[in-house]
């Protein structure tokens, strides 16, 4: 028996690119549904992210075109993580497996077959991972790269040059939805749910039509939130750079009276200033790490969904009724 597929796209004002997408992504549905490798009642379900454009009108045609398209519109827009979860939560009672894939067509859609192959071969779970980085600046290749390096280097899994695009079972979802946590890091949470994994090799395109809608300010949010929502070493690299400093400190106390006994210290604003600056911005730093830390447990204890769906396409009304 052949899987269920879902193809789980978050879509955040593409208008200008969902038109071009759609069909891509349709066509290599039914491409594999004509080889056999999945069921014909896969279907692509679209995550309307609260657009302000014309994206939910855009989709809810799109079903009504084929019935292998279905959407979901969230409330209000809740980030590019929580639109990726909301897709793979709705999917997980109705697919054998998911793709979870971004709709700007950057990602190789041909890949999906290598991950359903991979899936047919035992593994639960499938990492599209870009073979190389020649369609992005020297300036995002280098710090995507520092950015990957940094994340291993602070204890955190995850999969080198890998984004959002993969293959997850049925079966990882179940056991993934009891992972309750607000602040989301979805490349760095699934490595920790565990199961056979494996990757495929793809080359990322330019987008297709439309603006990116992740800024540096974004990703460099998006990073942060990697490492704190990953890994507690930066508190551990305070806790050591504060005996680090400690120290140097107490040794300038013993020098400064050694100093004073013999005789030799001159009056000196600016050495005084500098340790005063120095001590400073090393406690101010570290407290806004401390403080970012304390700012998501606050977010995480009030328990708040971290999403809401606000409307179904006819699909996706009738499939919640069977």
């Amino acid at each position: 028996m052949q899987p269920k597929l879902y193809i789980v796209i978050p879509c955040y004002n593409e208008e200008e690119v969902l038109p071009i997408t759609a069909g891509l992504f349709l066509e290599e549905l039914t491409d594999l549904i004509g080889k056999g490798k999945i069921d014909g009642e896969s279907r692509i379900l679209f995550v309307d992210d609260g657009s302000k454009d014309a994206t939910w009108n855009l989709i809810q045609d799109l079903t009504k075109r084929d019935r292998h398209y279905c959407g979901i519109s969230l409330s209000r827009n809740r980030g590019h993580q929580n639109a990726v979860l909301a897709g793979l939560m709705e999917a997980k009672d109705s697919a054998d497996i998911t793709i979870s894939i971004d709709c700007d067509g950057q990602d190789d859609v041909r890949a999906m077959e290598q991950m359903v192959d991979a899936y047919l071969g035992g593994a639960e779970i499938v990492y599209g991972v870009r073979s190389e980085r020649k369609t992005d600046s020297f300036f995002k290749r280098f710090t995507a790269e520092a950015f990957y390096r940094l994340l291993n280097g602070m204890g955190a899994e995850v999969v080198f040059n890998h984004a959002d695009y993969r293959l997850v079972s049925a079966r990882v979802l179940r056991e993934f939805a009891d992972f309750k946590e607000v602040n989301l890091f979805l490349r760095g949470m699934f490595p920790l749910v565990g199961f056979k994994s494996t990757s495929v090799y793809y080359e990322r395109k330019e987008r297709l039509a439309g603006k990116s809608h992740y800024p540096l300010r974004k990703m460099l949010a998006l990073a942060f939130d990697g490492i704190t929502s990953l890994s507690i070493r930066p508190i551990r690299l305070i806790t050591s750079l504060g005996v680090v400093v400690a120290i140097v400190s107490f040794v300038l106390v013993i020098w400064s009276i050694v100093r004073e006994l013999t005789g030799g210290t001159v009056p000196g604003w600016a050495s005084m200033t500098c340790i005063i600056a120095f001590l400073g911005g090393v406690q101010l730093v570290c407290m806004g790490v401390l403080g970012e830390y304390i700012g998501k447990i606050y977010m995480e204890v009030k328990g708040r969904p971290r999403f809401i769906i606000s409307e179904r396409t006819e699909q996706q009304e009738s499939h919640e009724h069977s």
